[in-house]
């Protein structure tokens, strides 16, 4: 079976921080053995309409600014900033990823020339960004389909095939939640999407908000190899998505058993194994 790939998501984990994000690169590298690293980009007065800019944070607790639009720009790392990260994921050899919220952040990440751009689940459904993306940019697109109809899901896919592009489309099983019951992960989802779309798309993923990691061992046995979770230094940090998020010993963890497991993802290559041979002749009973 194919090796899972692991992202790991910093997001806006970084809290506005270039240093920080430095340090969650560099961690997710040396220590965690993960892939790829993915943040994302918003340009907030494209995305939010004047009356969500201005209004306060649901969660003031959490919040960066006066305002839910203040929170968001302090979060936010322009496109030089953003070149300079890829640049240190290169240095270091860990592929660089985003996940892109409207068309002009789009834009601004293809001109970087990332191997994948990730479409999160609130976005699935923005045609304007998905045409541009796939007449413009040539690296894999990856999307999530949380909070998303099986009938959304089939347009998403036909859309690509339509623009030829479908084979470079991953499809993400993803249950949009902050943290997600296991009882709502619904994993069996992963075997309806490889079912429907297996030979149409290039890979499955899950991206998972749950809390542990074995969750996704059981979604890399149904099918999945892509794995994403988002991830943190410290899970008390303030804002949103830390407390759904893994510190690295959990991201490390998970990569070592992915591994474990894909070794065993085998059929036995003859009746007796060598490593039985001698206790099948201690053991066995020869009656």
């Amino acid at each position: 079976m194919k090796q899972a790939k692991v992202i790991a998501e910093i997001g806006c984990n970084h809290k506005g921080d270039m240093e920080i994000a430095k340090e969650l690169i560099k961690v997710a590298k040396i220590f965690c053995n993960a892939d790829v690293v993915k943040f994302q980009k918003r340009n907030n007065k494209e995305l939010l309409t004047e009356e969500q800019y201005n209004a306060p944070h649901p969660n003031p607790a959490n919040s960066y600014g006066d305002t839910y639009g203040e929170h968001r720009e302090y979060l936010e790392f322009d496109l030089e900033q953003n070149r300079e990260l890829k640049e240190y994921c290169k240095e270091l050899g860990i592929t660089y990823s985003t996940s892109t919220w409207d068309l002009t952040s789009a834009k601004e990440i293809a001109s970087l020339e990332p191997e994948l751009i990730k479409i999160p689940s609130a976005c699935n459904n923005n045609y304007e960004m998905l045409g541009w993306l796939c007449d413009n940019y040539n690296g894999e697109i990856h999307a999530s389909t949380g909070m998303t109809t099986k009938d959304e899901i089939e347009e998403l896919v036909a859309f690509f095939e339509a623009k030829r592009r479908n084979k470079d489309l991953v499809l993400y099983n993803c249950t949009s939640g902050y943290p997600v019951p296991f009882e709502d992960v619904c994993l069996l989802e992963i075997t309806r999407l490889k079912e429907n779309y297996g030979n149409r798309v290039k890979e499955i993923g899950f991206s998972g908000h749950h809390l542990g990691i074995a969750i996704d061992i059981a979604a890399y046995t149904l099918g999945a190899t892509w794995i994403e979770r988002h991830y943190t230094l410290d899970r008390t940090w303030k804002g949103t998505d830390h407390a759904a998020s893994l510190e690295p010993e959990g991201i490390r963890k998970l990569v070592r058993n992915l591994k474990a497991t894909q070794k065993a993802l085998n059929y036995k290559e003859k009746d007796i194994l060598d490593i039985e041979a001698f206790q099948r002749e201690k053991l066995k009973n020869k009656k």
